[in-house]
């Protein structure tokens, strides 16, 4: 199968190099090239544009940062008239449910088929290919997709299109609101004298353990915050929420104060940190260095 991966950021990279390194014919694009060079030594052919990667492509993936540049790459730089008919298009980008629809409803017409398949993980999930990955669409290009996605992780179809998108909302919603509750326990930890190290192997195997605890606690004890999913994304994926809710007449009160905070952290100059980087804005609120 001849796979086209449009993006190669933080997770773009990594996913197609687990594509190269599974024997598939990789065909890459990035807006910048350079990053395109580390998969050359894999196999991979690197293209000039978005178009010329997915023209012969039986399996396209898009993984960029969100709605608004992955309609325009799909629709504005020539790839939904480049792509082969009845080819399928794989959105693993984080986009609003609304936008997948529009999507696949405007590829649908050009005889192209459409996954939504949002991916939770992060950087850790796409180098070991152990990504969680939510799927909208129809049975037959959900199992279409499965040579492909198999080397990325584990996929689940949660429904029709835009249900992928919904999932991975529903997953940025309990990613960031834990994250909050993990910082600011931790900090009134030390607030109050307690080794914040000592107190998260003390909770660890509790009701209050998870993996936010075990991998972004560390981080914040740490003080790692290199991006591994950035606060600017985090705070994107929480405003998607609150608008799917809108749209949906549903309240979700927990979702907009964390939106309040994260979009404080980004004021004040975390915006290309780790999310765990939550921590910081919230220890700045208690005087704490």
């Amino acid at each position: 199968m001849r796979v086209a991966v449009l993006g190669l950021g933080l997770m773009g990279l990594p996913m197609a190099r687990r594509l190269c390194e599974a024997g598939l014919d990789v065909h890459v694009w990035n807006r910048t090239t350079t990053k395109a060079e580390p998969l050359l030594a894999l196999g991979a052919r690197v293209h000039p544009s978005a178009a010329l990667a997915v023209a012969h492509a039986d399996l396209t993936i898009t993984m960029l940062e969100h709605g608004g540049i992955v309609e325009s790459v799909i629709f504005d730089h020539g790839v939904a008239q480049a792509l082969r008919k009845d080819s399928l298009l794989v959105d693993m980008s984080s986009i609003e449910p609304a936008q997948a629809k529009d999507h696949s409803k405007r590829l649908e017409s050009l005889n192209i088929h459409y996954l939504d398949a949002p991916v939770s993980g992060g950087t850790i999930g796409a180098e070991q290919g152990t990504l969680a990955i939510m799927a909208g669409g129809n049975v037959r290009d959900f199992e279409i997709a499965q040579p492909v996605l198999k080397h990325l992780g584990r996929s689940t179809l949660v429904g029709p299109t835009g249900c992928g998108q919904l999932a991975k909302l529903a997953n940025q919603m309990i990613v960031g609101i834990t994250i909050s509750a993990v910082a600011e326990a931790l900090l009134l930890c030390e607030k109050g004298g307690a080794d914040m190290a000592q107190v998260k192997a003390a909770i660890t195997g509790g009701f209050a353990d998870s993996r936010i605890l075990q991998v972004h606690g560390e981080r914040m004890i740490a003080r790692d915050f290199a991006p591994r999913g950035r606060m600017s994304v985090q705070l994107k994926d929480l405003r998607n929420a609150l608008s799917t809710a809108h749209a949906l007449g549903f309240e979700a009160p927990v979702t907009h104060l964390l939106e309040d905070l994260y979009a404080q952290g980004i004021k004040n100059g975390m915006a290309d940190l780790d999310h765990a980087a939550l921590f910081l804005e919230l220890a700045r609120r208690n005087g704490m260095a």
